[in-house]
C-alpha cells in the first residue's frame, strides 16, 4: 500500500509539474506575441510593459551615450549601438534627448520607427524552455526555425522580453549587409539614415550632445 500511495504522489506531482509548465510556456508566447501587437501598432507605451529590466538598462546607457559620446568613442561602439546613437541624434532634438529617461526613449524610439516593425513583423516564438524565473523561445521567421532564442525573464510575476538577447544576431546581419555591398560601415549607416528620413545627415550627429 505505501507502495501504490508513493506512487500515486509522484505521479501527481509530475502530472502537476507539467501543467505548471506548459501554463508557464503559454504565458512567455503571450508575452512576446502582445509586444509584437504593441511594435506593429507604434504603440510605445504598450510594448515597454512587456520588456525587462536588462532592455530598459540598455536604453538608458545608450541615452548616456548619446548625451555624451564623441566621435572618437562612437566609433569604438558595436554596430546597433552606433546606429541607435547617430539615429536618435539625428532624429530627436536636444530638448527631449536631455528629458528622457531609458524607458522614455525606448517609447520613443518605438513611436519614431527607430525599434523597426521587421524585428517582429512575420515573427513567432517555437519552443519554449524554462529555468525558473529564465525562459528562452526559439525564433521563427517565416515559418523557418533559426538557431537563435528570444530571452525572457520573470519580473514581479510577469515574463518579459529582453531584446538585448537578438542584438548580437541583428549586428551580424547588418556586418554582413555592409559586406555585401562593399561599403565602409560609417558611409552605410548614414545612406542607410538618409533612406529612412529622406535628409542627409551632418556631421553634427559625430558630436556630443552635452
Amino acid at each position: 500500500m505505501k507502495i501504490i500511495l508513493s506512487n500515486l504522489f509522484l505521479s501527481l506531482s509530475i502530472i502537476t509539474t507539467c501543467i505548471g509548465q506548459k501554463k508557464e510556456e503559454k504565458l512567455v508566447r503571450e508575452s512576446f506575441n502582445s509586444y509584437k501587437t504593441s511594435i506593429l501598432n507604434d504603440k510605445g507605451e504598450e510594448a515597454v510593459n512587456f520588456v525587462d529590466s536588462r532592455t530598459i538598462s540598455y536604453y538608458n546607457k545608450i541615452l548616456e551615450t548619446t548625451k555624451k559620446a564623441d566621435s572618437l568613442t562612437l566609433n569604438s561602439l558595436g554596430i546597433l549601438d552606433k546606429l541607435m546613437v547617430i539615429s536618435i541624434r539625428y532624429r530627436t532634438s536636444k530638448k527631449d534627448i536631455l528629458s528622457f529617461d531609458g524607458k522614455e526613449l525606448l517609447i520613443y524610439a518605438i513611436k519614431e520607427g527607430m525599434v523597426g516593425k521587421n524585428s517582429v513583423m512575420n515573427t513567432e516564438i517555437g519552443s519554449v524552455e524554462i529555468d525558473e524565473d529564465f525562459a528562452k523561445g526559439q525564433f521563427i521567421s517565416n515559418g523557418k526555425k533559426a538557431p537563435f532564442y528570444f530571452h525572457f525573464y520573470k519580473e514581479d510575476n510577469n515574463w518579459k522580453v529582453d531584446l538585448t538577447s537578438i542584438f548580437p544576431v541583428g549586428a551580424m546581419a547588418f556586418k554582413k549587409m555592409i559586406e555585401d555591398n562593399g561599403e565602409e560601415e560609417n558611409k552605410y549607416l548614414l545612406q542607410l539614415l538618409e533612406l529612412m528620413t529622406g535628409k542627409k545627415p551632418v556631421n553634427e550627429i559625430w558630436k556630443p550632445i552635452i
